[in-house]
């Protein structure tokens, strides 16, 4: 097929076509406060560059679909803001399983859920399971760029290990992306320095701890954007494209279930 875009397809093209190998890719993105210097669209934006991109570089002996990009997800740290379009992680769940339910009528049996909005990370962990367990499907979840406060590096010193929000790397990637929607003559830094005090409790540290964006200042930032360039943006998301094709190669053969040899 020419398309590796599922809703490209008719009905009963995607009967025929799909199988038990094929792999749907089902990015989950965010519309929400980035800061006085990043559109809203930010997350999203990721996302669905990433499964593009994804689809259209797989090897030709893996059987890679997408769907289109979740835009309204759990954005509730950043509720807020204005701009913010958030679900409650209840209904983030139903839509989940709704979809879930959705892909289990085709011959697909997995899922891979490419996020690009770190705060959805938790979430999509429980769904993951909830849809292995209703429908039988193999999903997984991956990061193009894993989050600091999920175990991720800060690509700036200055950020102390906190760009978790609107900070270097995620602006560099914007700018790559799309530079005519970032306003670098906008961009603050807003680093919780006091954090750094805490040894086992803080970002990406033993103990993690519920928070709002608007806990570390008005802004919406957590890190420091000023020194984010378009070439680090492209160095960033093409490293994370390129983790992601390694990954689907054991996506598309992978099987939790122990067996025994004969």
């Amino acid at each position: 097929m020419a398309t590796r875009e599922l809703i490209d397809l008719t009905g009963p093209e995607s009967a025929e076509v799909l199988s038990a190998d094929s792999v749907i890719l089902l990015g989950t993105g965010a519309v929400e406060h980035h800061g006085p210097h990043l559109p809203l669209s930010t997350d999203l934006l990721v996302a669905d560059a990433v499964t593009a991109a994804l689809v259209e570089r797989a090897p030709a002996e893996l059987d890679v679909w997408r769907l289109p990009t979740l835009a309204y997800t759990k954005s509730d740290e950043h509720s807020w803001a204005s701009g913010t379009m958030w679900l409650s992680w209840d209904t983030l769940m139903r839509v989940l399983v709704d979809l879930g339910r959705s892909i289990a009528t085709t011959p697909a049996r997995r899922l891979v859920f490419v996020n690009g909005h770190g705060g959805n990370s938790a979430l999509l962990q429980v769904a993951c399971r909830e849809l292995r367990r209703q429908f039988g499907l193999y999903t997984f979840l991956m990061h193009p760029g894993r989050p600091v406060d999920h175990g991720g590096r800060s690509t700036s010193p200055e950020e102390l290990g906190m760009g978790v929000h609107g900070g270097r790397g995620e602006t560099s990637v914007l700018l790559y992306l799309r530079p005519e929607l970032v306003h670098m003559d906008r961009a603050v830094r807003s680093v919780p320095e006091h954090l750094a005090d805490y040894r086992h409790v803080g970002f990406g540290k033993p103990v993690s701890f519920g928070w709002l964006s608007d806990d570390f200042g008005t802004g919406g930032v957590i890190g420091d954007p000023r020194g984010a360039t378009a070439e680090e943006g492209k160095e960033l998301l093409e490293d994370g494209i390129e983790q992601c094709l390694a990954a689907l190669g054991e996506i598309a053969r992978f099987d939790p279930r122990f067996t025994t040899g004969d």
